[in-house]
């Protein structure tokens, strides 16, 4: 009878990391999936938030850090690709996907411009 103290372990699945992986991004999706029933709202909290966030920075910026006005049709542009996919029935990734580009793009440009 061989002992559990003397056997050694072997992985023999080398691929762990990818599994991992696979299973972070399989559940990130799941959790997308699951808010379907709540686009509308997400579409709503989308346009408030970047209403109240996020229109105002062209006018910081220029005012106060002397940004191009690109910064103006850029902020703009991405609120109003945010009303065209959200009223446009895309499905629940791409709202939320598309929000937080907007949030990724907004931010890079504040960080841009104020550091």
């Amino acid at each position: 009878m061989e002992t559990a103290i003397n056997t050694s372990i072997v992985r023999e699945d080398h691929n762990w990391l990818t599994v991992k992986e696979t299973n972070v991004w399989a559940n990130l999706m799941a959790k997308l999936d699951s808010q379907a029933e709540h686009k509308t709202i997400w579409f709503l909290f989308s346009l408030i938030f970047q209403g109240v966030l996020f229109l105002p920075i062209p006018a910081v910026l220029m005012y106060y850090y002397n940004a191009p006005i690109i910064v103006l049709p850029i902020t703009f542009g991405l609120y109003l690709a945010n009303i065209i996919v959200g009223m446009g029935g895309s499905g629940i990734r791409m709202v939320i996907g598309f929000f937080m580009f907007t949030v990724l793009v907004n931010l890079t440009m504040l960080a841009l411009y104020i550091l």
